[in-house]
This record gives structure tokens, sequence and C-alpha cells, in this order.
């Protein structure tokens, strides 16, 4: 402990992280520096700084993260299709490798020894900050309290905060139950009720989006305009991307999209029970599909959904930062240079269906695939000749042992 005299600290200002500095500042008697993250959270992150200044913290960082948030983690995973588990979108997962890169640059700039995280030993986020860490800076020390200290139970961080005039939020009317991590991408919710996988999650824990029966009768539609692979306007209005995120968390929430009750297999080996909000992301993976449907070569498209499983796990494992991931993104990326175009979507009571789709670049070509007369642009004959020679080794097979 004595070989660190630095540490940088993700901290939100909650009573978890404000813990976790004062034990540093004890433990380790080093100088901890805090790193605040607005990725889009819903919260606001400068009463963080206040809370920082009042434990004797000199360097504070608080830094506005959204627009690289969305433009170089949530889209490029969204040109993938991403989804783990068949269901997952990865809201959680994607956010760990953009804070892990800012902890090693703010070790960088101060000259810190280590980094520190509020993670617990038993979820996946402590392995994808520190696999982020050691990836951007191999020698860095990685200070993850919960796994050193002895306080495992509410009591005991209490008598703690008690014990180290740290100010606890003792609020009891809006207080919710369950664990909440929360981002442009999504929010999710874990713990409480939700550890019973039977138990149905309670009408007033969704915050996002609105009950699908309680949605508006009435239908919306939408236009999404994309350039190779990522979208760039909304109903004809340019948007960055954390604007369009957020718009379209809007709108999406307003219909009820984006529900999400799943048990997933953690990277640590058990399972866990979570319920998520992804209603912009559900919009638009429905929207990247359908630009892709018209805009990609068969085989590439096949590729891509066969790789895209990988590609999910990598990310949800924490290796956003490996050389496999790096060369899944490039094969993604050169994919998208052709998905241009737009797609118009149909939000109702939590669905969300594509209404049509169009692109200069478009591979559909109505006069080959019409059941009106195509005037000699297909040949229907050359169907025999293709079919025969797929059907060889099935025939030859038949015909010598009686079975395929």
């Amino acid at each position: 402990m004595s070989s660190v005299k630095k540490v940088v600290l993700a901290y939100s200002g909650g009573l978890d992280t404000s813990i976790i500095l004062k034990w540093l500042q004890e433990e380790y008697q080093c100088e901890v520096v805090t790193f605040t993250a607005d990725i889009g959270q819903g919260e606001e992150v400068e009463p963080a700084r206040e809370k920082a200044q009042a434990m004797g913290v000199k360097e504070i960082y608080i830094d506005d993260l959204r627009e690289e948030f969305v433009r170089d983690f949530v889209f490029p995973m969204f040109r993938a299709n991403t989804i783990y588990e068949g269901e997952y979108l990865l809201g959680t997962s994607i956010a760990r490798p953009l804070i892990a890169k800012r902890l090693v640059e703010i070790a960088n700039e101060t000259g810190a020894d280590a980094v520190s995280h509020g993670a617990t030993g038993k979820g996946n986020d402590q392995v994808r900050f520190e696999l982020g860490a050691y990836a951007l800076k191999p020698g860095i020390k990685v200070i993850a309290p919960w796994r050193e200290w002895d306080l495992n139970s509410r009591e005991s961080l209490m008598n703690y905060a008690s014990q180290h005039q740290i100010p606890v939020e003792m609020k009891r009317g809006n207080r919710s139950p369950y664990s909440m991590d929360a981002n442009l991408l999504h929010i999710s919710y874990e713990g409480g009720g939700l550890e019973d996988p039977w138990q149905e999650g309670e009408d007033d824990m969704w915050r996002w989006t609105v009950a699908p029966e309680r949605a508006p009768d009435k239908a919306q539609y939408i236009e999404i305009e994309y350039i190779n692979g990522d979208p760039v306007a909304l109903d004809g209005k340019q948007l960055s991307p954390a604007e369009m995120l957020t718009e379209l968390n809007r709108i999406g929430g307003l219909h009820g999209v984006g529900r999400l009750d799943i048990v997933e297999n953690r990277f640590v080996g058990m399972k866990s029970r979570g319920c998520y909000e992804t209603p912009g992301g559900s919009i638009m993976l429905t929207a990247h599909r359908a630009i892709e449907s018209i805009t990609l070569d068969r085989e590439v498209a096949h590729l891509k959904d066969e790789l895209m499983p990988r590609y999910a796990k990598v990310i949800y494992n924490g290796f956003w930062w490996s050389p496999e991931r790096r060369m899944l993104q490039a094969a993604i990326d050169d994919s998208q240079r052709f998905v241009n175009g737009v797609v118009r979507l149909k939000l109702y009571k939590g669905s969300v269906k594509v209404a049509g789709r169009k692109s200069d670049q478009t591979l559909f070509d109505v006069n080959i695939a019409t059941f009106e007369d195509d005037a000699g642009a297909y040949n229907q004959a050359d169907a025999e000749g293709f079919i025969k020679l797929n059907a060889l080794r099935l025939r030859i097979a038949a015909d010598k042992r009686g079975e395929v």
C-alpha cells in the first residue's frame, strides 16, 4: 500500500464511492483524484464536486462524455446489430471501456500510480474496468476495495460512514429498492424483488417508458436517415449522436418501447436476473437491420450475423480494447460503406415495426424481384440447373446408401 502515492477514483458522489474515497485515504494514505463522468445517466453530476472537496480532494475531474460515448462506443456497436444472448443490448457493458479509458488518461495527466472503482467482486464491471485499464496502461495498479475490505454489509457501510462523518442521504420517499445503472443507452434494474426470477417487476419500477398498454392509441411514424451505418437525421433534422439517442429515448419511452426482463450469464460464472429499458437502442436496432436489408450483399449480411454473437460476447466480457474486437470492428465498419438511406418506422404500444426503407445504394431490384412480367430480367429456366447441381450430393447419397 505504501507504494501508492496517488490514485484516480471513478467517483459518483454516492454513498459507496464516498466511503471508498475515505477508505483509500485511510488505508493507502494516498492522495485521491476523483473522476465523475456524465454519460447521460440523467442525474446532476456537479454535486460530486462539493462532496469531493469536502473530503479534501484537490484534483477533481467532472467530464461530459455523452457525445464521445454515443459516437465512439454505442454507434460502432450498433453497426454490428449487437445483442448478447439473443436479447440484451449491452447498455452497461458498452459504457465501461470509456470510463476505463478516461481513468487511465487522468492517471497519466496527474501522475497517479493507480486507479480505483466501486464495482463489487461478484459482477462483470470489475472485469470490464480492469481489463480496459490494463490494456491501455499495462503497468497500472488497480484497487478494487470491495475485494479488499471487510465492509460487506449495508450495516457495516453505514457504521463506517457514521464514524468518518460521511454524509448519508436519508430520503426514503422516492428511493428505489433496486440497484440501478443508467446512461444514454439504457437504465438497468437488479436486486430487490427481482432476485426471484418468478416475480414480475413492479409497474412503478420503470423510469423511462410507459407501460405498453397505457401508451398512446395512435401510432407514431418516424424516419431515420443513415450514412455509413450510423443514424444522422430524424424526421429530416440533422442530430449529433447524443442528440439522436436522447430523442429516440424520448419518443420510444412515450410508446412503451424497449422494456426487457432477462436472466443472463455473467462472465464470472453466475446467472443474474435484470430488467432493462433501452427505448432508443431498440429503435436503432430495428432501423439499422432494415436499412442493411436493402444495402448489404447477402453473404456479407449472413457473415455479420454469424460474427455478431462473438462480437457481443467480447464486449459483454470486457474485451473492448482487445485485438479481436478491433479486428471484428474493422470488418464490420468496412461492411457499412453503402449502408446509406432512410428507414420509416411505426411505433405502437411497445412495438417497433418497419414501415418502409429506401436507399440510393439499394440492391433491391424490382425488375428482378417482381411477380409481374420481368421482361426477361431473370430467366426462370436457369433455376433448374441450379437446383440439380445443389441436389447432386443428396442424389448420390440416396442412390448409393438409400438414405441421405
